[in-house]
């Protein structure tokens, strides 16, 4: 039944999603904020097939973390998918830090473009890092929230993966608050996997890291906080909890900046 399941929810999926890329060609000529809100709309639709087809639902902890004005940072985890298409029903207007080939995808990177989203090119260091900052920038203006994966890239439940220094750079630039972002999505949307399993996402935003840290303690802190929480998430719902190898450097708490 599992596979069945997830058979009949991938087709619907991905044919579901060519018709919206394609019925939503038109927000590409309105304002931003119509076509943010369209997008929203196709989102919502995607929950009504996870949990009809999969019996697949979400739950949300720690909102009251999100600043309610202004601008700020959000470091999540990313296990799957599944997370990139929630993060506009949780925040308004975020922008995501993504790799710029997938900007060069037909239709969906130009969606891409009309949202503003934070395209960097990781083939080259030095420019990769003065486009994130710069783009970084334009958003805080905007008073959008800026998504960030710390680590990168999808890493599977249970897999480590060391933290990348874009996000600490960008804390320190910016000087906006740092909100932490656990999930446990891998175990039941895993990467490169063809099975969709019925249960219950949990998404918690933590405390947030005030600024006033330097980058290494920011980056410290986040790993400190953020490693524990995804795998209470992951071991409360059946999954194994991270294996950090020997050769990885050990989580040290970092005091909270004075805020």
């Amino acid at each position: 039944m599992l596979v069945l399941r997830s058979l009949v929810f991938n087709i619907v999926f991905y044919i579901w999603t060519m018709l919206w890329c394609f019925g939503l060609l038109w927000t590409l000529v309105v304002p931003h904020r119509t076509m943010i809100w369209a997008i929203r709309g196709y989102m919502r639709t995607l929950n009504f097939w996870e949990r009809t087809i999969i019996g697949l639902k979400y739950e949300v902890r720690g909102l009251e973390h999100l600043p309610k004005t202004g601008a700020f940072l959000v470091g999540a985890k990313h296990q799957s998918m599944w997370e990139t298409m929630k993060l506009h029903l949780l925040m308004d207007d975020p922008a995501i830090v993504l790799k710029k080939e997938l900007t060069y995808i037909p239709i969906w990177g130009w969606y891409a473009a009309k949202a503003r989203m934070i395209a960097v090119d990781r083939g080259k260091r030095g420019a990769a890092i003065q486009s994130l900052l710069r783009g970084a920038r334009e958003r805080v203006a905007e008073g959008r929230p800026i998504v960030i994966f710390p680590q990168g890239t999808r890493t599977a439940v249970g897999a480590w993966r060391p933290y990348k220094i874009g996000i600490a750079l960008l804390y320190e630039a910016l000087d906006i608050p740092l909100v932490p972002m656990a999930l446990n999505s891998g175990l039941f949307w895993p990467r490169h996997k063809f099975l969709r399993r019925p249960g219950t996402i949990v998404i918690e935003f933590l405390p947030p890291i005030l600024p006033g840290l330097s980058k290494d303690q920011a980056l410290a802190r986040l790993e400190a906080v953020l490693e524990p929480a995804t795998d209470r998430l992951v071991m409360a719902a059946g999954g194994p909890a991270t294996e950090r190898p020997p050769n990885a450097p050990p989580l040290v708490e970092v005091p909270a900046a004075a805020g």
